[in-house]
């Protein structure tokens, strides 16, 4: 599965709001052909800097601390310590970092506290393909996303 990019008129609103900054991510996804699969749709973007990628969530706690992402990443079902409590502690570590779950939860009681954590975006797996770069931009404008996917009430 491959994405690929379409220019939109969010994008023209993203480029404008973040001028020629570099986005540095950081992935954290403890399944290492999927990580690396993330990784390369998000290197498609030359305003996009994957700075690291990690397979659990201490490892994600002490990366993203050192590095202070600005876009983070993070599946939910990590080895250690779950998605859902790195999300709270990582932004207490780097309260200006965005977090965007990509997970394969689905259930709304899991993204309804997901986004109880502080987030702003989730994205299921099984949409990642043709959601994912929606997702990241409308996260690093400061918007909630969420897969059509979910479940909802």
């Amino acid at each position: 599965m491959r994405l690929t990019f379409q220019e939109s008129s969010e994008t023209t609103k993203l480029n404008a709001t973040m001028s020629t900054a570099i986005v540095r991510v950081l992935i954290v996804e403890d399944h290492e052909a999927y990580r690396e699969y993330v990784s390369s749709v998000v290197q498609e973007r030359s305003d996009l800097r994957v700075v690291s990628k990690v397979a659990d969530g201490k490892q994600a706690l002490q990366t993203a601390e050192q590095l202070q992402p600005n876009l983070i990443l993070l599946d939910i079902g990590l080895p250690g310590l779950n998605g859902i409590e790195v999300a709270r502690e990582i932004l207490k570590l780097c309260p200006d970092s965005r977090i965007l779950f990509v997970s394969q939860e689905s259930s709304e009681d899991v993204v309804s506290e997901a986004f109880s954590t502080g987030a702003l975006g989730y994205v299921t797996k099984a949409d990642a393909g043709s959601e994912l770069m929606a997702a990241v931009n409308s996260v690093l404008l400061g918007e909630k996303f969420m897969s059509r996917s979910v479940e909802r009430p």
